[in-house]
């Protein structure tokens, strides 16, 4: 983790109160959760203040990728910057946003937020079809473990046409396809299972 980086946060006291239980999976259309995000302002703060800031909520796009037929997800083993994951399984690629998803003065939170979805997706897959575009399920959050309590996910779905159209890059190890109705035997991240309850509304 870089010590200079900044993250988009935005303060927890703002925010809905629903969002903010104990765990949330929330179903909403990208309107509704842009406006509500906009209305509340957000910013960019030093991650290696956030991360020990509860008062504060990193937004991160969250993507969960399964085949047509919901029949396959894929998921890796956490082995990145947040040690605190390693070792967990994820459904979820994602990361956080930084100014660098801002493209110009003009830009929306809705702008910023697609940025750095469509950013951390092409840092992670090394191949991918362009023409499949992500979609907006809800919000996941949860105040039960360390890391979940200052970070709220913004998760997306993306319907793969066929697994093998999807190349992991170097830091999604053990990029994998697993049966769905499976997953449930895997370690999972807490996140993972609350967004995989949320796609299957989306």
């Amino acid at each position: 983790m870089q010590t200079t980086e900044k993250i988009l946060c935005i303060h927890k006291n703002r925010l809905p109160e629903e969002w903010m239980a104990q765990t949330a999976v929330i179903p909403m259309d990208l309107d509704d959760f842009v406006h509500t995000c906009t209305r509340a302002g957000y910013d960019f703060v030093p991650r290696r203040d956030a991360e020990n800031d509860a008062s504060l909520q990193q937004v991160i796009p969250y993507i969960v990728l399964q085949t047509r037929d919901l029949g396959l997800t894929a998921v890796y083993n956490r082995q990145g910057s947040e040690t605190r994951l390693h070792d967990l399984w994820s459904a979820g690629i994602g990361g956080h946003i930084n100014p660098m998803d801002t493209k110009d003065a003009g830009s929306t939170f809705a702008d910023i937020l697609v940025s750095g979805m469509t950013r951390e997706l092409d840092e992670e897959l090394a191949r991918r079809p362009e023409n499949v575009l992500p979609a907006f399920c809800g919000i996941i959050n949860e105040n039960i473990t360390e890391v979940g309590r200052v970070h709220l996910g913004a998760v997306f779905q993306i319907l793969a046409p066929a697994p093998d159209a999807y190349v992991p890059g170097p830091e999604l190890s053990m990029f994998q396809w697993q049966a769905t109705d499976s997953l449930q035997n895997l370690h999972l991240e807490l996140w993972s299972t609350l967004a995989l309850d949320l796609v299957k509304s989306c």
